[in-house]
């Protein structure tokens, strides 16, 4: 592995020194297996709670042979790495541990020996037989969607024995869930989320003072409830899930946006009007409000000149009927 293909902070070998770049490495490196078969080494601390198992994990990797310029696998090329899920996804025991150890956020190098690697036989032709690797591993963001599918198979009989926060908790996963299925393009997937999120706090009946945290996360849903719709080219519900966001927040810059977009698509243009000059009033510098006011008057534009049009040629057709009467 050269020097600028090296992982970041290797220290470099000494010439006099016999032991390998990786034995050199597993000095510093903490135990996390027990046995010395997985180790790791924290190169940028994450935040909040540890991966949990069953979790669905967002991350970026790299993997290294001792003595190799260049990695052997890596999703770092892709634009948006794939969720993937743990006990069923990953493949490698060691990455599996390693997750386990980690927080969002969170960069870090592992050593994984064999055992916990690809074994006595390797993979061919990459992977040699007995191979200890090393992976670099950046954890993105995780989810904990076992515990959320688990509560949504519950009847609402049985959600209702536990907390709110617990029924917040689960919805916010379901929306983080459809937040990552449409940045993937899968809009009817992530609908899907959003409304299961939005099913599970409709069915709770909660206390007038706790009411406002049900009504907070029941927002951001909704909204991107909106913005979901439009993506399949639904406007009517779109307007409709958008409206119910300002029922809420009747100041919502959002809110106000995604019905005024609605009502473009629906051709209603002074309802469109209407929500987007709100809007414009609530955030002036907007710029996709401001974008979208100006595409508003352009098709508007048009469809005075379509209507002119249509009515020159009614009347037109009228004066030639009533001439040819008079003939």
């Amino acid at each position: 592995m050269s020097a600028s293909s090296r992982p970041q902070n290797e220290v470099p070998l000494a010439g006099a020194d016999c032991q390998s770049q990786f034995q050199r490495l597993s000095q510093k490196m903490l135990d996390i297996s027990g046995d010395r078969g997985v180790l790791k080494d924290v190169i940028r601390e994450g935040a909040g709670d540890l991966v949990t198992p069953d979790a669905s994990v967002l991350v970026k990797y790299s993997g290294y042979l001792e003595h190799m310029d260049k990695p052997f696998d890596s999703n770092c090329f892709r634009k948006t790495p794939r969720l993937m899920k743990l006990g069923e996804d990953i493949t490698l025991w060691g990455m599996e541990l390693g997750l386990l150890s980690m927080r969002k956020g969170e960069l870090a190098r592992f050593l994984f020996k064999p055992t916990y690697a690809y074994g006595a036989l390797g993979c061919p032709p990459l992977i040699p037989p007995n191979a200890t690797v090393l992976f670099e591993i950046e954890l993105l963001d995780f989810l904990d969607s076992a515990e959320s599918d688990k509560f949504c198979a519950l009847t609402a009989e049985q959600q209702d024995q536990f907390p709110l926060q617990k029924v917040l908790k689960v919805a916010t996963t379901e929306k983080d869930l459809g937040n990552y299925l449409f940045r993937q393009n899968r809009f009817y997937d992530a609908k899907v989320r959003y409304k299961q999120a939005l099913l599970l706090l409709h069915r709770r009946l909660v206390p007038a003072e706790e009411q406002h945290l049900v009504e907070a996360t029941k927002l951001l849903i909704l909204l991107n409830l909106s913005l979901v719709y439009l993506k399949l080219h639904r406007p009517s519900t779109a307007l409709r899930y958008g409206e119910q966001a300002l029922v809420i927040d009747q100041k919502n810059a959002k809110a106000l946006f995604r019905c005024g977009q609605a009502c473009v698509l629906l051709t209603d243009y002074e309802q469109a009007r209407d929500f987007l000059v709100r809007a414009q009033k609530e955030q002036p510098f907007n710029h996709d409000i401001n974008n979208e006011l100006k595409k508003l008057a352009s098709y508007y534009r048009d469809y005075m000149d379509r209507e002119k049009e249509m009515c020159h040629r009614m009347f037109a057709s009228r004066e030639n009927g009533s001439t040819v009467g008079e003939h």
